[in-house]
């Protein structure tokens, strides 16, 4: 037995904590210049996803109001099923990065394989629930809805639905290049879709008058070619850190599919529960009238904005600390994690001051009453604040734990503080304490506060060390 092999076997009998393991790997090294060249490309492709959607209401609002209405009835509901594909990519991203941190090239891949069969099979099984139970799950969320929307919700959920397939295809190898370090190449993918997207709804909207069915081919056919092209990306070049090679050959791995979905799973569940808290909080607007709705449909969009450089962070965060973990470097882990809050933290700093500052000619933009414009500042206002104090621990620190493995803890946290406190909050504060639809953002801002003292103590208790998911 060679010396490296002795003192590796011998290590568990003279250490209390992996934070007092000197490194058996090549330690991780994320220098300044390459956390740049992962989180902006991140960034701007979050805030990219996010202008599809807007787009594509903007471009269908000349067909008149029930299309608009349509179209964002169905975004409420294919967001949730989109949270599946992104948790389950969150799995194999974990695993993957993982592999990468250990120099397993081979797992890595074979991680990679695993994610797109998983996703595949997924996402077959919810486009086939989808277009089989489409106008139930309307009904069933939004109650009686006019004629004339319904018509328009119908079209585009079928098409919308077909291209859940590709979907889950893009999701799942743009994780793969965000594991490799690479986020130039989905945030160029993404450009590509605004850009086609844009394109094909002037030819289908306003050439061939198709009016919704304009815009959801458009996002079928842009799904299409995305998936595509990440695809062929991945299987063309095999000198890649993880590659798609021999993807045809279709082969199942129990133990790697139980690694992604361990993770996968909670993170889809946690999800689920967090969307539906969100429409069930939501609909306490209904019932202040059409200036609260208006107002918080206005703000509700500049907070989604507001929110993408935070994702971004959360995405990068859990691809660093899954490869550090890989690696067995923990103190590397906690080091990045850190020193990315503190990033988040700024980044959020920055963004919500010049909301505050600018915010009467940002809401003057969507042309308000004046009644729903005073409501919109008061819930931005409210949101400023205790998004800047508390938003990083509760949706940033999450993603280094699922890096550990502890996703688990993460769900029941998630969940327990959205029901408990923000759903139950909301309409205390809304109905019983007489506040308001300002209650809801009240909640909110105790939710975020709720989530980030229990993700905080458990990061600062080194628990997350004992899980292990390699």
């Amino acid at each position: 037995m060679n010396t490296k092999q002795t003192i590796t076997v011998n290590e568990p009998a003279i250490r209390s904590s992996p934070l007092d393991t000197p490194l058996t790997l090549t330690p991780v090294d994320w220098n300044n210049k390459r956390l740049f060249t992962l989180f902006w490309p991140l960034i701007a492709e979050q805030l990219l996803v996010v202008m599809i959607g807007i787009v594509d209401m903007v471009m269908v609002s000349s067909v008149g109001e029930h299309a608009v209405s349509g179209i964002s009835l169905v975004e409420t509901i294919n967001f949730l099923i989109i949270t599946a594909f992104n948790a389950i990519a969150t799995g194999g991203s974990v695993v993957a990065s993982q592999y990468i941190g250990r120099k397993d090239d081979k797992n890595a891949c074979s991680s990679a394989r695993q994610l797109v069969y998983i996703g595949v099979i997924i996402s077959l099984i919810l486009m086939i629930f989808t277009l089989i139970a489409r106008r139930f799950m309307i009904r069933a969320i939004f109650g009686n809805i006019a004629d004339d929307v319904m018509q328009a919700a119908d079209i585009y959920f079928v098409f919308i639905a077909l291209s859940y397939p590709f979907l889950a295809l893009y999701t799942a190898c743009a994780a793969m290049f965000r594991c490799m370090g690479n986020s130039k190449v989905p945030m160029r993918t993404v450009i590509f879709l605004n850009i086609f997207n844009i394109a094909g709804n002037a030819l289908l909207i306003y050439g061939l008058k198709l009016g919704v069915a304009g815009a959801a081919i458009s996002t079928f056919a842009g799904r299409i070619l995305t998936a595509a092209i990440l695809i062929y990306l991945l299987v063309k070049d095999k000198t890649r850190l993880i590659n798609l090679c021999g993807i045809t050959k279709i082969k199942f791995d129990g133990s790697m599919i139980k690694r992604i979905l361990n993770i996968g799973i909670p993170s889809s569940l946690e999800s689920s529960m967090f969307q539906i808290g969100k429409i069930l909080v939501t609909r306490i607007f209904t019932a202040f009238g059409t200036a609260a709705i208006a107002a918080n449909a206005v703000g509700a969009t500049i907070n989604s904005l507001a929110f993408m450089p935070g994702s971004g962070y959360g995405m990068g965060l859990l691809i660093i600390v899954g490869q550090c973990i890989g690696a067995g470097d923990y103190l590397a882990a906690k080091k990045y994690t850190k020193k990315i809050m503190f990033l988040s933290y700024l980044t959020y700093l920055f963004i919500n001051v010049n909301i505050i500052i600018f915010m009467n000619p940002i809401i003057g933009i969507f042309n308000l009453s004046q009644e729903a414009h005073n409501m919109c500042v008061m819930f931005l206002r409210v949101h400023c604040i205790t998004s800047t104090l508390f938003w990083c621990p509760s949706f940033v620190i999450p993603n280094a734990l699922k890096a550990a493995g502890d996703a688990r803890y993460v769900m029941i946290v998630a969940g327990c503080t959205m029901w408990l406190v923000r759903v139950c909050l909301a309409y205390f504060l809304a109905y019983v304490i007489g506040l308001g639809p300002v209650a809801v953002y009240l909640a909110m801002g105790a939710d975020f506060l709720s989530r980030g003292i229990l993700f905080m103590k458990r990061w600062l208790s080194n628990k997350w060390i004992e899980k292990k998911v390699i």
